[in-house]
């Protein structure tokens, strides 16, 4: 082959070649780093860029977005001598890419064990429940922390989340335990308040029933005795309007005296004066001539007969005065007190006389 030809075709190779290393194309949100001859030249920016081949040197891109780091758990002691692993997430962005290459070797690895000591400065100033409940303290203190050292960095901490707390076994445990035991104390005192709202409820029903039985026993009684009232005036009006005379009267007293002897420890009994007034209104009812109709008046009316009616009349009242006095004790006197002394028109007969003469 030609050497011509060689010479040719090597330096067309050549020259593509640098023609490919001088023309440098950055895509959108990256960043690349130039040095020439050694030394920070510039930083590319996304686009179309130009450098001299074989004297700048261009270094890997650098991702401008924000970046998600999820860092292993790592074992931190709480101010209570606890030891709890802490999973955390950390959220940053570059924002100088020539301090994140030139000022620290490897800005990953930095935020992660400053995340660490942080985490444990943080931590080792709480309690475990202090520490369980405070994630938004602990996720603010290693935020302002970590911006503060990163910034040197070319880094910018947007947000730390502390992805999980896991305490020892033993410790979870007791908080189970303590929180069925919180559950359970919870239920008892709902049962009880139940229980008490519905014995509440229970004795108002109960109050309120027996103010309703009573307001209507009192209405009840208030309405029986009106009645009562009623009643006995329109009785009373109804004797006085009717003018009933002595022999209705005497008649009446004539059915209840044989009911004053009927109790059994009745020692002695009293008869008032009106009943030897009522008895000689019955001897007069008896004895007198009852008023004749205009049919009967002609026809002469048995004497004998009245006067069997009389006799038949007086024996009745003997008998019911011989009655109440049989009603005292065998052994004990026979009383006989009125409250008028007034002869009685009948003979009183004694009970062993009669029964002799029977």
């Amino acid at each position: 082959m030609d050497p011509l030809l060689l010479v040719g075709l090597f330096v067309i190779l050549f020259a593509a070649i640098t023609l490919l290393k001088a023309v440098r194309i950055v895509p959108q949100a990256r960043a690349r780093n130039v040095e020439r001859l050694g030394r920070y030249h510039r930083t590319l920016k996304p686009g179309l860029s130009f450098v001299i081949p074989y004297i700048d040197r261009v270094y890997t891109m650098i991702d401008l977005r924000e970046q998600v780091v999820s860092f292993r758990p790592q074992p931190v002691i709480t101010e209570d001598n606890l030891v709890v692993e802490i999973d955390t997430v950390l959220y940053f962005q570059v924002t100088d890419p020539r301090a994140a290459a030139y000022e620290i070797a490897n800005y990953i690895t930095g935020v992660e064990q400053l995340t660490v000591t942080t985490l444990r400065n943080v931590v080792g100033s709480m309690d475990l429940e202090k520490t369980l409940t405070s994630r938004d303290t602990i996720n603010s203190q290693l935020r302002g922390v970590l911006d503060e050292a990163t910034g040197k960095w070319g880094l910018r901490v947007n947000r730390v989340e502390i992805k999980a707390i896991d305490p020892p076994k033993t410790i979870k445990d007791a908080m189970e335990k303590q929180m069925r035991a919180e559950r359970d104390k919870r239920a008892a005192i709902l049962n009880a308040e139940g229980q008490r709202q519905s014995q509440i409820l229970t004795a108002e029903g109960d109050k309120q029933s027996r103010i309703l039985r009573a307001e209507g026993q009192r209405t009840a009684a208030i309405l029986e005795a009106e009645g009562q009232s009623r009643a006995i005036d329109q009785v009373f009006q109804a004797v006085h309007r009717n003018d009933p005379d002595p022999k209705l009267l005497a008649y009446q007293y004539l059915q209840v005296l044989p009911q004053l002897a009927q109790g059994d420890n009745n020692t002695f009994w009293v008869i008032p004066s009106e009943v030897t007034s009522a008895l000689q209104g019955v001897s007069k009812a008896f004895t007198e001539a009852l008023p004749r109709s205009a049919a009967t008046r002609d026809e002469q009316p048995d004497s004998s007969a009245a006067e069997q009616e009389a006799a038949a009349a007086a024996e009745a009242a003997a008998e019911a005065v011989a009655d109440a006095q049989d009603a005292e004790s065998p052994n004990g006197p026979r009383q006989l007190t009125q409250a008028v002394q007034e002869p009685s028109p009948f003979p009183i007969v004694d009970r062993e006389t009669k029964e002799a003469e029977h």
